[in-house]
């Protein structure tokens, strides 16, 4: 059985399980929104296969002598969003979104860390979506969304027109507060619209490239 492979995975080189006595080659899993290092496992050529298959992070479990996907007991998947292979061809960094807790001890990753991103307006987002897809009855974020996008726009606007007010004068506490209100109500139209903060940056991306 010839070891080295190419997969069929966009951008993604032969893999040269021949490095490992064991044919296993390390996989670093990665949260694709966070950027937080989930976990290490390792696979081989069948568990490259099944992972592409199931769209699933499958794993070679050595205590198992089989082929295992991550979360098929707990239910918390790893769920493939892309595979990319080292410059030696003998590791894989896989990107993934994680449905639930990674470790066994029910902690986000194997090294106890928070799954939570070091950009914070990347966290404020995902709030903003959660009270947007789980509704509460305390969260003025899902209230706003219950009013719908007439309510939302007219809120940014609100908005837009006290940080001009807040412009005009010197007092950097309530310019900063308004500027703060008028993002924060601007993400939420942005949701309301199905959009993101990255598609926005795209946009501004493509313009300076054009420049």
């Amino acid at each position: 059985m010839n070891n080295t492979i190419q997969t069929p995975l966009q951008g993604m080189g032969a893999i040269d399980f021949t490095k490992y006595a064991d044919g296993l080659v390390p996989a670093i899993i990665q949260d694709a929104a966070t950027g937080k290092v989930l976990m290490l496992g390792f696979m081989n050529e069948a568990a490259v296969a099944k992972t592409q298959e199931l769209q699933k992070i499958t794993f070679f479990s050595r205590s198992k002598n089989r082929l295992w996907t991550k979360g098929e007991e707990s239910g918390n998947y790893l769920l493939l969003k892309d595979i990319k292979v080292d410059c030696d061809k003998d590791t894989l960094l896989i990107k993934a979104i994680p449905q639930g807790p990674t470790c066994h001890t029910g902690a986000d990753t194997c090294w106890n860390e928070k799954n939570t991103t070091d950009n914070f307006l990347q966290e404020l987002e995902q709030i903003i979506v959660d009270r947007k897809n789980n509704p509460s009855d305390k969260s003025y974020t899902s209230s706003l969304f219950a009013k719908g996008i007439n309510k939302i726009a007219q809120k940014v606007g609100e908005e837009a027109v006290e940080i001009v007010i807040e412009a005009k004068d010197d007092n950097k506490e309530l310019f900063l507060g308004e500027a703060a209100d008028l993002l924060f109500h601007y993400m939420i139209l942005l949701q309301a619209k199905d959009f993101s903060l990255n598609d926005v940056i795209e946009v501004l991306k493509e313009r300076h490239s054009n420049k």
